[in-house]
Parts: structure tokens; C-alpha cells; sequence
């Protein structure tokens, strides 16, 4: 069916179930010739989908291909993780960015541990509940490790739903997608539909790669030469090589950063449990 047959008959007949069975049929159908192979979609576990989950958010599938095996195979369940050392986790991570999600995954390591008796709740509420995880990405987490019919959307998702169902509007909310996304849910495999219509999303990107700026909430990225991220990983990669250094030495080895940005970075980082600083000399976390 042409995108324009099924404009037009949105157009008349709203969503109704043919409507409906068309949309499937057409996500499926693609998903069916060109579906994605990622190791994280092979051997699914609670464990393995909150690894990736965590890792996927703000970073591209193949870079996350690339590291989740490695991890994986380095830490392989919630208690290896949790009795992990910090350092450690942060080498793994090294190269995926936003190092916040590594402390928050050895976080929830522990509290599932601890508190769960080593199993992954399938409950959004509590999995919400946990650090570095909101609505979408603990949706996905119980769709994909437990095969639970949630409610969510993602980049990908949001292309495919503005290109079928909004085809003349723009500035257009989560908030008008999100009934469609649940009347046009599989529920009998709620999986595989979202893995369907993530892969459906992402050839649209190359097809029509301004879809998403006709969302309300579209964000172009930020520089991330100079910014504080890259002046937090660096400060992390120094650390991570086991040593110590003193706030001036540092400073000595970024050579642009200016002292006072320097201590904020390094303020930010101790609030965020990745650094101890003891009299000027900076320790990563153990």
C-alpha cells in the first residue's frame, strides 16, 4: 500500500481497525525483509535488556553492539556487577559517554540484589523507581525483558508515528502520539512490535531524515567539543588509569580549561559519586 493510499484513507475513516491492520501489516511486512541483529535482541535476559537499555539511551545501536558483549562478558549478572569496583565498571563503559549511567547500573545492580533478591522487578512503577530510569525507558525495559504490553516512545518510534498518522502537522506532542501508539499496539507480542517499529524508524531516518523535527520536543544536540561532558570524560579517563592527581595537574594536562570551570566539573563529579577529593589530590570512587 502507498503511504498516500493510506493518508487518504486515515483521512476518511479515522482509526478505525482496518486502519489499524494496515499499519501492521506494513511495519510487520518491512520488519519481516530488514530486521536488525543486535546481540542485545539474541539472548534476552532482565539482566541483559536493563545492560542495554541503559546504554542506548543517548547512544547510537552500533556503538552500544560494539561494548555490550564486552561488558556482558566482563560482568555477566547482577552480583558480579554490584561487587564490581567502580573503576572497573568505568573502563568498561569507556567510549559509550554520559559515564552517569554506569554508576546508576552498579546503583541498581545492588538494589536488585539486595532488595529483590537478585530479580529484576517487572513493575514500571518500581523500576521507575531506580536510578537514571523514567516512564520510556522502564516501558522498554518491561516490554523487552519480560514481554509486558506498555506504552512508550523513543526517537524511532516517534518518526514512524508523525509519518503515518500526522502527515500535515507540526510541533506535535508525545502527548497526541501516545493513544495512538496504544490502539495500534500488538499486544500478543508487544516485543517484537516495538522492535518492528524501531527498525521501520530507522529507514525512515534515511528517507526522510526531517520527520522528527516536527516534533514539539525535537532538540538539536549540543557541540560536544569543549563542553563539559567532554571535560568530564577526560577528567574520567585520566582517573580510571588507577592513579591519582592533584586538582593542578589536572588542570596542567587539559591546558584550556580554565581553573574555576575545572573545580565545578570536579564539584559536579564528587556529588555524583564518581570522585573523592581529599586536599586538592583526586581519587577515583572505589
Amino acid at each position: 500500500m502507498l503511504i498516500s493510499e493510506f493518508h487518504k484513507s486515515y483521512k476518511e475513516h479515522g482509526l478505525s481497525k482496518e486502519i489499524i491492520s494496515q499499519f501492521r501489516t506494513i511495519i510487520y511486512s518491512y520488519y519481516k525483509q530488514h530486521r536488525r541483529s543486535f546481540p542485545f535482541r539474541e539472548k534476552i535476559t532482565p539482566y541483559n535488556v536493563l545492560v542495554s537499555e541503559i546504554m542506548l539511551q543517548q547512544t547510537q545501536t552500533g556503538r552500544v553492539s560494539e561494548k555490550f558483549l564486552t561488558f556482558i562478558e566482563k560482568f555477566p549478572s547482577f552480583l558480579v556487577l554490584s561487587k564490581a569496583p567502580l573503576e572497573d565498571v568505568l573502563k568498561a563503559w569507556q567510549g559509550l559517554g554520559y559515564n552517569r549511567r554506569a554508576i546508576a547500573l552498579k546503583k541498581i545492580s545492588d538494589i536488585v540484589i539486595n532488595e529483590y533478591n537478585g530479580n529484576l522487578p517487572n513493575s514500571i512503577e518500581i523500576l521507575k523507581s531506580f536510578p537514571q530510569i523514567g516512564h520510556n525507558t522502564a516501558s522498554s525495559i518491561a516490554t523487552f525483558a519480560f514481554n509486558k504490553s506498555t506504552i512508550f516512545i523513543e526517537t524511532n518510534i516517534r518518526r514512524v508515528y508523525i509519518y503515518f498518522f500526522f502527515r500535515s502537522k507540526d510541533d506535535i506532542t508525545d502527548k497526541e502520539i501516545f493513544p495512538i501508539v496504544e490502539k495500534t499496539m500488538d499486544k500478543t507480542n508487544p516485543r517484537e512490535w516495538y522492535y518492528a517499529l524501531m527498525d521501520y524508524g530507522v529507514m525512515l531516518k534515511k528517507l526522510h531524515p526531517d520527520l522528527n523535527k516536527r516534533s514539539a520536543h525535537y532538540r538539536k544536540q549540543a557541540s560536544f567539543k569543549g563542553s563539559n561532558r567532554q571535560i568530564r570524560g577526560k577528567v574520567l579517563k585520566m582517573l580510571i588509569s588507577g592513579k591519582s592527581f592533584n586538582i593542578s595537574e589536572i588542570e596542567k594536562q587539559l591546558k584550556t580549561v580554565d581553573n574555576k570551570k575545572l573545580k565545578t566539573i570536579l564539584s559536579q563529579l564528587e556529588k555524583e559519586e564518581f570522585i573523592e577529593i581529599k586536599e586538592e589530590i583526586v581519587y577515583i570512587v572505589k
